[in-house]
């Protein structure tokens, strides 16, 4: 793998030598001493870090050409993270280009131990800004009728969606409980010449057994016990339009057969009616359960089952989904920040690889519930595992030397803070990093601001 590129912008050739000699082990290093060759180099290599003398010509005694070129590259890339390099007496200068966009300020010459910690952070930071930007603009490619996913899995179940959606076959969703059945139920709706009609959902296990005939077929007036008006049931409902019938395995044989009546005649009769009601729904149903073993078993008509799974379609489980859970990830957490009033969030390092390695047993509905209460519970803006409920994996066998870096980082950040009781200024000294870089470190471990000590 190429090291990143790194633009080191300054007229002075022995600062650029020094500075090149420096990093050129970690970086591919590209050269520049103005603004319209730093602008040129910058179109030619697309660096995502950039090191700025503020003093450049034709005005080198004034920091006016080196904010015009922070201003131009901002503009060129937004993500780009531009370092300023300047000398004690411009401290005022760096602190106005850091209110332009920069990302952090360094007092020339740099400290090499410091200078190599800045720009790893910068390169990561920026590594990461532009994956979560590719995430977004995922989230409107990979979108299918309310469902996310670039997997092939997924892909394989928008293409027969859109199939079965222009016919009028009744279709038998497969899948583990929370994979999205019905989502994609209503996926077919929305994409069938029915879409203008009704989607009536009922979960057939969910309604006791003596309920669910009236639920299903409808009741006349006085037909029961509390049957004080005629009610119609949802098939009814759903007429020009489609009932989804979720875990059709838990339906009892006894409404079997009158479901099988209504798909082959498509006419019904309320409970307790004695005339016949012409209806006109299409079925979707959905099952986690193995209907070929419960036919077996004599717990599913052979005859229904032929019926309701004219298509069968199988949802695939998270864990096979590969790729999709950084996808979904961001999408829940882009909707549910936005709800909650913190738009800011955003997930740690070891929260996207907790997420990342996390079998999901629930499957996406675990995800949406698990991403939800992370922003309830996140205590600063970068959501970290013990938020989403699971386990921080930095510590596991395995784990990669980048792994190894962020977990040492973070321990001595907490041990500096603690040392100094939560002075940031104090910690950011002694670890040889600059205050604005202590708290993107700081933001990207998930350790709270809140603790800092005013100084």
């Amino acid at each position: 793998m190429s090291n990143p590129v790194l633009l080191i912008v300054d007229d002075d050739e022995d600062i650029r030598s020094q500075l090149k000699w420096a990093v050129c082990n970690d970086y591919e290093v590209v050269l520049a001493s103005d603004r319209s060759s730093a602008l040129e180099a910058f179109r030619a290599h697309k660096p995502s870090v950039i090191l700025l003398d503020l003093g450049l010509p034709p005005a080198p005694a004034s920091p006016a050409e080196g904010l015009a070129t922070l201003s131009e590259l901002l503009a060129a890339d937004a993500h780009a993270k531009v370092i300023i390099l300047s000398g004690q007496s411009e401290r005022a200068n760096a602190l106005r280009a850091v209110d332009a966009g920069a990302y952090d300020f360094l007092a020339k010459p740099p400290d090499t131990a410091e200078l190599k910690v800045v720009l790893k952070r910068a390169t990561e930071m920026a590594c990461m800004e532009r994956e979560l930007a590719g995430l977004r603009r995922q989230l409107h490619v990979d979108s299918f009728e309310g469902m996310l996913g670039s997997s092939p899995s997924i892909q394989t179940v928008f293409a027969t969606i859109r199939k079965v959606s222009g016919s009028e076959a009744s279709v038998l969703l497969l899948g583990e409980s929370g994979t999205g059945k019905e989502v994609a139920a209503r996926a077919i709706h929305r994409k069938s010449t029915r879409h203008a009609g009704t989607f009536v959902a009922i979960n057939c296990g969910a309604i006791p057994e003596t309920l669910l005939e009236s639920e299903l077929f409808g009741h006349e007036k006085g037909a029961f016990t509390g049957a004080h008006v005629q009610r119609p049931g949802r098939i009814e409902t759903a007429s020009g339009g489609t009932l989804f019938l979720d875990e059709i395995g838990e339906l009892p044989l006894s409404l079997q057969v009158k479901l099988l009546r209504f798909l082959q005649e498509q006419k019904i009769e309320r409970v307790g009616g004695r005339r016949e009601i012409d209806v006109d729904t299409r079925v979707i149903a959905a099952t986690n359960v193995d209907l070929k073993k419960a036919m077996q078993e004599g717990k599913f008509r052979e005859d229904l089952f032929y019926r309701v799974a004219v298509v069968s379609l199988k949802i695939p489980p998270l864990r096979e989904r590969t790729g999709d859970i950084p996808l979904l990830a961001q999408a829940f957490l882009q909707r549910f920040a936005a709800e909650g009033g913190r738009p800011s969030l955003r997930y740690s390092p070891s929260a996207l690889r907790a997420l990342e390695q996390h079998s999901w047993p629930g499957n996406v509905r675990e995800m949406e519930n698990r991403v939800r209460r992370a922003v309830i519970m996140a205590e600063s803006t970068a959501v970290k595992p013990a938020d989403l409920e699971l386990a921080d994996t930095i510590g596991s066998t395995g784990r990669t030397l980048r792994e190894g870096r962020e977990a040492l980082e973070r321990e001595m950040l907490e041990e500096a803070l603690r040392k100094h009781g939560n002075k940031v200024t104090s910690a950011a000294l002694e670890l040889g990093i600059s205050r604005p870089t202590m708290y993107e470190m700081m933001d990207k471990f998930g350790i709270s601001r809140k603790s800092d000590t005013p100084e």
